[in-house]
C-alpha cells in the first residue's frame, strides 16, 4: 500500500504532462511560462512579507507579547479561557510559525491532554494567520487598500479563538 501513495504525484505528473501532449501542448514552454509567473509573483509579494517578519520580531522582542499577556490574562480568566493561551491568541493572527512554536510551548509545560495544551491544539487548528495571507494574498493580485478585509478577518480570528477555547473547556 505504502508504494502506491509514493507513486501518486509522479503518476499525476505523469499523465498530465501525456494529456498536454496528446493534446498537442508545448510541455516545456508552459512550464517555464509558469516558473517564471510564480517569480514574478514572489518578487511582488517580497516586501509585504520582509515588513511582515520584521513587525513580528519587533513585537516579540520588545515585550509587548508579554505585557498585553499580562493585561489581557484575567479578561480571560474570567471568560473562562486559560490564560497561558493569550499569547497564541495575540500570535495567531500575525504568524503562524511564532503561533506555533508558542502552541508547542504551551503542550510542552501543561501536557497534550491538559486543558491549556488542548485549548493551543484546538486554538491552531481552528484559525488563520491573518495579516501572513492577506499580504501574501493581497499582494500577489495587486491590492493595495484592504478596506473591510481585515477588521473582518480579526472578528472570525476572535471568534474562532474564543469558541475554540469555550468549546474545549466545555468537551473536557
Amino acid at each position: 500500500m505504502a508504494y502506491i501513495t509514493n507513486c501518486v504525484i509522479p503518476l499525476i505528473i505523469a499523465g498530465t504532462g501525456i494529456f498536454a501532449l496528446s493534446r498537442g501542448v508545448d510541455v516545456f514552454s508552459c512550464l517555464t511560462k509558469g516558473a517564471r509567473s510564480g517569480l514574478d509573483i514572489t518578487l511582488r509579494i517580497l516586501p509585504a512579507l520582509i515588513g511582515l517578519m520584521t513587525a513580528i520580531y519587533m513585537l516579540r522582542s520588545s515585550g509587548a507579547l508579554d505585557a498585553l499577556s499580562s493585561v489581557l490574562g484575567p479578561l480571560c480568566r474570567a471568560l473562562g479561557i486559560p490564560p497561558e493561551a493569550v499569547p497564541l491568541m495575540l500570535m495567531r493572527p500575525i504568524s503562524g510559525s511564532g503561533a506555533l512554536a508558542v502552541g508547542s510551548d504551551i503542550i510542552a509545560r501543561f501536557g497534550p491532554d491538559s486543558l491549556q495544551g488542548l485549548t493551543a491544539a484546538v486554538m491552531l487548528g481552528s484559525t488563520e494567520t491573518t495579516f501572513y495571507t492577506i499580504a501574501v494574498y493581497f499582494s500577489a493580485v495587486g491590492i493595495k487598500k484592504t478596506r473591510w478585509t481585515i477588521p473582518a478577518a480579526l472578528c472570525a480570528d476572535i471568534t474562532g479563538l474564543v469558541t475554540a477555547a469555550l468549546t474545549v473547556k466545555y468537551m473536557t
